[in-house]
């Protein structure tokens, strides 16, 4: 049985992350303004002197706070989620699932824009979990929490614990995969799905000689994608408790990891301020910090990696759950329409011309415009 919850991080903890800041031993650095090697040095200073000095938790905690907060417990696993009821003559379920390196905060812009209703009267019933391990859900304390395993649980959230018979899923980053896996595994429930994100796994499944010239261009350029900008997934898909150490340790070093992230997967023509704002950036860092999660969020990596060596994969067969794609141009490696299609019964396939891998931060108005008509074409 859910019960609501408030979030209130104690004073003590924040007292210690502004001291922890303030004892920062900074690194020496080569010239690095483009970010090519890693997070800048000058820009990472700016952003934690603003985090010890200036930040107002207090003011981003009752913002929070604003939502429908609840805690439940599901097959022994601690679940937090944000559920707002829709404020349309007729809603229906929609389940957003975020991912990595963000938390629930991903969607505080998107959740109002589709609990208000249309001018039909449409609007949705929404529920945002947080991933297992990620910011208030609990920390797997045994193996295995992979993402078969987190959609069994959104299922149950879904279903037994908020008494929806059918839902739509939607899903970016670890959710579009999870969303995926919840469509396959639990057809009868899931109506329909809605991705920023293609899975590209599945293009390793396809033997070369079948690929098209598209999507040998589209593998050329994850290939080089892996290589330029893929290692911290190798780390966490091999060693992600050696990484944590210090990580969890560190605020400063928490930032720069997450930070780079959100600079290199973001439409901010070199200005990640563009697209975010330092208070939103520093939420989701402090919502890392305060619940000590980032090694239980890097290990879904090394999760995912475990059930993909113990599996027996071939070619994975296409989901006929309808789906949609909102395609960003700076995401990590959009992908093309012909690599969905192989996979996924796509009946709503919109690219845009601005945004990047956090869509629903960065244009939160063309992402809710687009599930709304990609949901209205399907139900």
């Amino acid at each position: 049985m859910s019960q609501p919850f408030t979030i209130n991080i104690d004073q003590s903890l924040l007292d210690e992350l502004h001291q922890r800041l303030a004892a920062t031993r900074w690194i020496n650095e080569v010239a690095n303004a483009d970010w090519k090697a890693g997070t800048n040095k000058a820009y990472l200073q700016q952003l934690c002197d603003y985090w010890q000095k200036d930040f107002d938790w207090a003011k981003q905690q009752e913002y929070l706070n604003s939502f429908h907060h609840y805690i439940t417990e599901i097959r022994d696993q601690t679940i937090h989620f944000i559920h707002e009821k829709g404020q349309g003559r007729s809603s229906f379920p929609i389940l957003l699932t975020h991912g990595y390196p963000d938390s629930f905060v991903r969607f505080l812009k998107l959740i109002p824009l589709l609990v208000a209703a249309d001018e039909d009267g449409f609007s949705f019933d929404v529920v945002v979990p947080s991933i297992p391990g990620y910011g208030f859900s609990g920390i797997p304390t045994t193996p295995g929490m992979n993402p078969a395993k987190i959609a069994e649980l959104f299922a149950r959230l879904m279903t037994n614990e908020l008494g929806y018979e059918k839902f739509v899923a939607q899903g970016g980053d670890w959710g579009s995969t999870i969303t995926e896996t919840l469509a396959r595994n639990e057809q009868e429930i899931v109506s329909a799905i809605h991705l920023t994100d293609i899975p590209f796994i599945h293009l390793f499944e396809i033997p070369e000689g079948e690929l098209s010239q598209e999507e040998k261009d589209y593998l050329d350029r994850g290939k080089q994608w892996q290589q330029q900008e893929g290692a911290y997934a190798m780390i966490q898909s091999t060693k992600p408790q050696t990484l944590g150490y210090g990580l969890n340790d560190s605020p400063a070093g928490l930032a720069a990891w997450i930070i780079e992230k959100f600079y290199r997967w973001s439409d901010n023509k070199g200005d990640l301020e563009s697209a975010f704002s330092k208070d939103e950036l520093l939420t989701n860092l402090t919502i890392y910090w305060a619940t000590g999660t980032i090694n239980s969020a890097n290990r879904l990596y090394y999760e995912y990696a475990q059930s993909m060596f113990t599996s027996q994969r071939g070619q994975t067969s296409r989901l006929e759950t309808p789906a949609g794609a909102a395609i960003f141009p700076k995401d990590l490696i959009p992908a093309p329409r012909a690599y969905a299609d192989r996979f996924f019964n796509i009946r709503h396939w919109t690219e845009f011309d601005k945004g990047g891998h956090f869509a629903a931060m960065e244009a939160p108005e063309l992402l809710a415009a687009d599930i709304r008509s990609f949901v209205k074409k399907v139900l």
